[in-house]
């Protein structure tokens, strides 16, 4: 029912009593954790009236019924590996529901467009993509209500705005003894829950994904949005709280009020979050707050041990810098997870056995992943490492 007709960018919108979407959001990997990128976006459909399915495909069976029943279909694509499970899946989507409109968002969306699109994804959303997915949500609905719309895209296919950001909604989702625990020798483990205090980062590491969206701009999430998401984790049981910010200091005045607070409401909670080489060795007397404040590790990109292949990667660090941390971190208690890339264009056997040393020799095995060992360098399009000439001579077309 079409009651009124209102005017908004600039544009003549039919609005009124339509009804509202059945949506299904879906995520296909995010690390062992509670999809954030399902849990934020539903918080803002459901608030404005919308049916909201989340899907989290790690832990879930596909709900066949659910998708047959979509008006749109949004695919969660934060990494690589989800990105790649989601081409898979896409056609099958496609097949049992072609009248759903289906939609891509997160970091990998937008490098990934023209491939996408060509898999029947009808629009694209990365960055700060909230609010492009109301905008979406808006169009569709006054499509099924029959008013004025347009079928091509007109929401941004990176949107950097500003958003009153709001509480995520992990209603749906497996609970969190379903994700990944953390153990801990001589306590067992513990229930771990995830949050995001920023998003985007202000660094343009040459070889991050996060640079072709966000290009030096990052976001930050008021604290209260996120204590009041750690706290209702808290209470589905969660004991541990993985903070997924690309670099938690990249707003240093955001971040230790943040932690000093979650501290005192939830003193036997701890936490750990990720933290670049470069901002450990600026802030390095901030790092006693973070072991008073119960954080348990700190992950950071070293990505090489290799100056030269660090200069080309434009990290903002060097061997002695990542050394140096790694012996504060020892002298202090705190736990030090680096991690790398250790196989770029630039590897050769004898860097690759010199990265291999400096884990042994720095008594940090048990600290690196085994996967740590063996992965290879990503470009993407649009990636900075295309600025190199040297890379654009050494690889292919990217498709």
């Amino acid at each position: 029912m079409i009651t009124e007709i209102e005017l908004r960018r600039g544009k003549l919108y039919w609005c009124g009593m339509n009804s509202p979407l059945k949506i299904v959001l879906i995520s296909t990997y995010e690390l062992g954790r509670q999809p954030f990128g399902l849990a934020s976006p539903a918080a803002w459909m459901r608030k404005r009236g919308n049916g909201v399915v989340c899907m989290d495909l790690a832990r879930q069976s596909l709900d066949e019924a659910a998708i047959r029943e979509a008006d749109l279909i949004g695919v969660y694509l934060p990494m690589h590996t989800a990105t790649r499970l989601a081409a898979q899946l896409l056609p099958a989507l496609r097949a049992k529901n072609p009248s759903a409109h289906v939609c891509c968002y997160g970091l990998y969306a937008p490098m990934n467009e023209s491939y996408l699109r060509n898999l029947g994804v009808a629009t694209i959303l990365g960055g700060e993509f909230e609010g492009g997915l109301v905008h979406l949500v808006e169009r569709l609905t006054r499509r099924n209500g029959n008013g004025a719309t347009t079928a091509m895209q007109e929401e941004s296919v990176i949107s950097l705005e500003r958003l009153p950001f709001e509480v995520p909604d992990r209603t749906g989702l497996p609970a969190l003894q379903k994700y990944a625990h953390l153990i801990i020798p001589g306590d067992g483990y513990r229930l771990v829950g995830s949050t995001e205090a920023s998003r985007g980062c202000k660094h343009l590491c040459r070889h991050c994904p996060i640079v072709p969206v966000y290009n030096g701009i990052f976001r930050i999430v008021p604290r209260e949005i996120v204590l009041e998401d750690v706290r209702r984790q808290i209470l589905a049981g969660a004991q541990h709280i993985s903070f997924g910010d690309p670099d938690f200091f990249n707003g240093i005045g955001h971040a230790i009020p943040l932690i000093e607070e979650f501290h005192r409401e939830f003193p036997g909670v701890t936490y750990d979050v990720t933290i670049k080489i470069e901002h450990l060795r600026k802030h390095e007397h901030l790092l006693p707050k973070l072991k008073e404040t119960g954080c348990l590790f700190v992950i950071s990109a070293v990505e090489s041990v290799d100056d030269a292949v660090l200069a080309s990667l434009d990290k903002g660090h060097t061997r002695a810098d990542f050394l140096h941390v790694a012996s504060v971190f020892c002298a202090l208690g705190l736990t030090l997870h680096p991690t790398f890339v250790p196989f770029s264009p630039w590897t050769t056997i004898e860097s690759y056995l010199d990265l291999l040393r400096v884990i042994a020799e720095r008594e940090l095995m048990e600290n690196v992943a085994p996967i740590q060992l063996g992965i290879r360098l990503l470009i993407p399009q649009c990636s900075r490492m295309l600025e190199l000439h040297d890379i654009k001579r050494s690889i292919g077309e990217i498709g």
